[in-house]
């Protein structure tokens, strides 16, 4: 499929968008999959946005004879939208917007499947999203430049067409303003279901099948605790997690990998440039690419599945305790849980988290438009941030606890050439204030004067480093006072049988590539071990 980034593929003359020739010809091959007619009904009026959106469905469809355009002008749906149906049918599908950017994957990938191409799940999702009994309209609110956004609105189209009670929409929040101001919606994806609050942030089909049917979590624990012993068990699906379990698994030895959500970090990850031999890929496809290898090796996936104990079991095995209250059972382990992002644990911050406080500059950013922001945070992360949100909001005030930025020095460059960027260096946040309903300001305490300063905001990005996912496993092995997990260079923790690999451990600098190296060599000591401890005496 199309790669989810932002290509020039759309050129607008006027009230146009054409696409590229490069683009057509990969368009018309995926069509050539489309086995049954597909009518797209497109909600217009007068204004440019429907003629633009008018432009592209009608170039879209002149690459297919499956594919007819009719217009529609009723008045009965979000203006400009349009729905994909077969004639004779009611898919339930509808793309409220014109879903260029991130979101033209998605819309190929509905025009595949309302076409006849066989959805690609795993076959028990499957059956579980035919078994969905009542209505379920779904309503997702995106930014054209998340890149979580659309595995959320491929897996909700994808069970719109599997299942004719389950209905969808997407919503761009930058052209229907107004709903997302009523809402008070400052995430995104926010996923509304029968117009209640659903979900916010990443989720992947089987999380989104998990939450309507009450009973997935009971036969989960029930299909898991009936698996034998693994040889190697990973913990974690990151980028650490995949290079461990590829390394395992070819050696022949029976290995599981049990991850909360595969990808990790990564996912969230928008550029990466410094993977060595790619030249520039996106957090997302690298992830799919993981799974891909990782699938290949026949290795036990365990996806949403989070750790919640670890338990030495005699016999030299060790256990993984799940929340579901499953036990996995393993002759060696290796933890690769990650690192999340770090909160600024202040007064509000928790009560305002996506009413106003955020952690994605390029998911949420659109949702901000001309409206005063803060970053907080001077590293690279906090500066790219702030030079990404300025082309898009009013206002950026970046917030700086060191006397000064962290950033390199071309990314601060920039930052400074900025007409509506202010620097603050010794600011500690002190509060988040709010109505109740949305963030309104922040309070800091300027370190220089002791003072204490407050700015009047709608939006908070805190973009101040990582914290190891390790809580679960205080007290079973040691960890640093930061939560790190102490390792030695063959990755082996403290506890015999268990190693360690990427952003959770003790192991400086925290980069993709540095996390699959470790997660090789844990896997290497892990079969060191195997062997080792099975040889007779």
């Amino acid at each position: 499929m199309p790669a989810r980034s932002r290509p020039s593929y759309a050129l607008t003359h006027g009230n146009t968008i054409m696409l590229d020739a490069n683009l057509k010809n990969q368009l018309k091959a995926y069509l050539e999959r489309v086995t049954q007619p597909i009518e797209i009904v497109a909600s217009i009026d007068d204004g440019a946005k429907s003629q633009e959106m008018l432009s592209l469905l009608q170039d879209i469809a002149g690459l297919s004879s499956y594919l007819s355009v009719r217009e529609s002008r009723d008045g009965s749906a979000r203006t400009p939208s349009f729905s994909l149906n077969r004639p004779g049918a009611d898919i339930g599908i509808r793309f409220a917007g014109i879903p260029l950017g991130h979101e033209f994957t998605s819309l190929v990938l509905a025009l595949l499947q309302v076409g006849g191409y066989p959805p690609k799940a795993e076959a028990d999702v499957l059956e579980q999203i035919r078994a969905l009994d009542g209505e379920y309209h779904f309503q997702t609110y995106i930014s054209l430049s998340c890149q979580n956004c659309p595995d959320v609105v491929q897996a909700l189209n994808l069970m719109a067409v599997i299942n004719p009670r389950v209905r969808h929409e997407m919503i761009d929040g930058a052209l229907f303003q107004d709903e997302v101001e009523r809402l008070q919606i400052m995430a995104v994806p926010t996923v509304m279901l029968n117009g209640e609050p659903f979900g916010q942030g990443r989720m992947s089909l089987e999380e989104i099948v998990g939450k309507l049917d009450s009973k997935a979590g009971a036969r989960d624990a029930e299909r898991l605790n009936a698996k034998e012993t693994f040889d190697v068990l990973v913990v974690g699906g990151g980028p650490a997690g995949a290079a461990a379990a590829i390394y395992a698994a070819r050696k022949g030895i029976r290995t599981g990998i049990a991850a909360e959500r595969f990808g990790g970090q990564v996912l969230d990850t928008l550029a990466i440039e410094n993977f060595i031999s790619v030249k520039e890929t996106e957090g997302p496809k690298l992830a799919a690419a993981l799974e891909e290898h990782v699938r290949e090796y026949g290795i036990d996936i365990m996806n949403l599945q989070r750790a919640a104990a670890l338990h030495p079991a005699g016999n030299g095995l060790t256990e993984v305790e799940l929340a579901n209250g499953a036990r996995l059972s393993a002759k060696t382990v290796i933890i690769s849980t990650g690192a999340r992002w770090r909160d600024m644990n202040v007064p509000g911050e928790q009560e305002y988290r996506t009413k106003g406080v955020t952690y994605c500059p390029h998911c949420d950013g659109p949702l901000f438009k001309g409206k005063r922001v803060a970053v907080i945070g001077g590293g690279n992360s906090g500066v790219e941030a702030a030079i990404d949100l300025a082309g898009i909001v009013a206002h950026v005030t970046l917030l700086e606890f060191a006397p000064e930025l962290r950033a390199d020095a071309v990314l601060q460059r920039k930052l400074f050439s900025l007409p509506n960027v202010t620097v603050i260096t010794q600011a500690q946040t002190t509060e988040v204030s709010g109505d109740g309903s949305k963030v309104n300001g922040l309070v800091y305490t300027d370190r220089a004067s002791g003072a204490s300063q407050r700015l009047e905001l709608e939006g908070i990005f805190v973009q101040i480093g990582l914290l190891p996912n390790t809580d679960w496993l205080k007290g079973s092995i040691e960890l640093t006072r930061f939560g790190e997990i102490v390792v030695d260079a063959r990755g082996q923790t403290s506890l015999p049988g268990v190693f360690a690999a990427g952003d959770c451990t003790t192991v400086p600098y925290k980069q993709i590539i540095i996390a699959m190296g470790q997660g090789a060599t844990a896997a290497l000591a892990a079969f060191d071990h195997l062997i080792r401890s099975s040889a007779p005496a």
